[in-house]
């Protein structure tokens, strides 16, 4: 597994002030999953509202990037300690070209070391299972779709809308949503959705 010293700040309700870290990461076989201090983080694509990777089981929004020769990681207007993991402080040293770290803004820390592979791959697998209703639901008109699989519909299109990695569809969800709940309204149902 690829590994790489890397800068991760987290943002969903930080701004620029979040808890920070310089750590090592692990790379998936694909590269497309970074693991530290036990998550799983997975690229935003430039979905993201200040971030740029999505904690893959909290959601949360955070920055990672490579670490800066002059100590410049956290944005001019942010703050607060940046923790250091202990076992790269030789290697993090050598790349800002520092004897020691600095006392003021720094701070020394262990993480978890574990990458949670086998717990990510089932909360992946997990969006994988087959539904109970086929996928041609979504393809059909809201006149031709029954009682429950409008209800259904609308429950995942919901979770849809609060997920980071839907983003930039959330206009066409709301929509679908609105047709929806327009056609359950014709049938005088009330969605208890």
């Amino acid at each position: 597994m690829r590994t790489e010293i890397k800068y991760l700040e987290l943002k969903s309700g930080f701004s620029d002030n979040g808890s920070a870290w310089i750590g090592l990461v692990s790379f998936s076989k694909s590269g497309k999953t970074i693991y530290f201090d036990g998550k799983a983080f997975q690229t935003l694509d430039g979905t993201g509202i200040s971030g740029n990777y999505f904690e893959l089981e909290s959601g949360n929004e955070y920055w990672i990037s490579g670490v800066k020769k002059d100590m410049s990681d956290r944005h001019k207007f942010g703050g607060g300690i940046i923790y250091v993991e202990k076992r790269i402080l030789k290697d993090y040293l050598e790349t800002i070209g520092k004897n020691e770290l600095p006392k003021a803004g720094y701070e020394m820390t262990e993480v978890d070391t574990e990458k949670p592979i086998e717990r990510i791959n089932e909360l992946e697998n997990e969006k994988l299972e087959p539904a109970e209703f086929s996928t041609d639901l979504y393809f059909k008109k809201p006149n031709e779709l029954t009682k429950e699989e409008i209800q259904f519909l609308l429950i995942d299109l919901e979770e849809s809308a609060n997920s980071p990695q839907y983003k930039k569809t959330r206009r066409s969800i709301k929509s679908r949503r609105i047709e929806l709940e327009m056609e359950l309204e014709k049938r005088g149902i009330k969605n208890v959705g």
